[in-house]
């Protein structure tokens, strides 16, 4: 009995340390010669079944210079739960590193695009996917096993065209969990005031899903260095509404690459600064937004 019991208290203290995404975790940030081939084999059978020929959605992974990211990336899409049909679809923006040797090795179909930009990349997969509905998805970023599913069922719905979620930040040395949680519960809280009558300012695109057959009729931005999922989902807007998904389950997680070098505290700061300015416009409707001139490629 005192042996079962301890056993428990074990087992109680490792679901409550555990996360979903631990074990993708483990090769997240390495290269990808120090992933085991049990992780790569495993991860290509069970996209291959998840693959099909009839999808109404389409995963579309784009990756530039991923190789150290690529792999849990893949891996955990490969573990979804998903009761719609689905196929996974890579781009590669031209990348140097081992990203594209990453692609063939899972086994999906992938597309190589020449010219550089995450909206060049989000413009490739859209004319190659099948799918009614278009996922994007960051090959730097990890998705919950009911992500799809989920997202899904809200863009199913009469009305929506579009779909948006949150997302996390992996727990590091470098930043309290603390100092984590409130912000991004301060971030949520605007992007979710923010939504009701701007709701493409809130979208981001590594949690951006939306009908493809109306994004077919719209252009992907590739002139600007950032937005172009804001921009899409600004032209998806006559079409129907853009509902905001607030389920822990539909939480991806990701890394700091938003934030850069900054704490917590500092990029906080920063955001407070710059949605400060004329906080009032987030309740007014618009529906034209001038170009800034330093978000430009051509000025580049």
């Amino acid at each position: 009995m005192v042996e079962n019991a301890y056993l428990r208290h074990q087992n109680r203290e490792v679901l409550l340390m555990s996360n979903w995404y631990d074990k993708y975790l483990s090769i997240y940030g390495k290269p990808f010669s120090e992933v085991s081939q049990d992780v790569i084999d495993g991860t290509r059978r069970r996209l291959a079944a998840l693959q099909s020929d009839k999808p109404i959605a389409s995963i579309v992974v784009i990756a530039y210079n991923e190789e150290t990211h690529l792999q849990a990336c893949l891996w955990a899409i490969s573990e979804i739960k998903c009761k719609y049909p689905v196929e996974i679809i890579g781009v590669d923006n031209d990348s140097k590193d081992r990203t594209a040797e990453i692609f063939v090795k899972s086994g999906i179909p992938y597309y190589t695009e020449y010219q550089h930009s995450c909206g060049y990349a989000r413009r490739c997969g859209l004319q190659h996917s099948k799918g009614k509905f278009y996922f994007d998805v960051d090959s730097d970023t990890i998705y919950p096993p009911m992500y799809y599913e989920l997202m899904l069922d809200q863009l199913m719905k009469p009305g929506v065209v579009a779909v948006s979620a949150t997302w996390s930040y992996f727990p590091d040395t470098n930043h309290s969990k603390l100092g984590l949680k409130l912000f991004e519960m301060c971030r949520d809280l605007f992007l979710w005031i923010q939504h009701f009558k701007r709701p493409e300012l809130s979208v981001r695109g590594l949690v951006f899903a939306y009908n493809a057959n109306f994004g077919r009729q719209e252009e992907y931005r590739v002139d600007i260095i950032r937005g172009e999922d804001g921009s899409m989902a600004l032209s998806l807007k006559k079409y129907g509404k853009i509902k905001f998904v607030h389920d822990s389950r539909c939480r991806a997680i990701t890394g700091y690459g938003t934030i850069g070098n900054q704490s917590m505290w500092q990029s906080f700061v920063q955001h407070v600064k710059i949605q400060g300015k004329g906080l009032s416009r987030i309740f007014i409707k618009k529906d034209y937004y001038e170009d800034s001139e330093d978000n430009l490629i051509a000025n580049k």
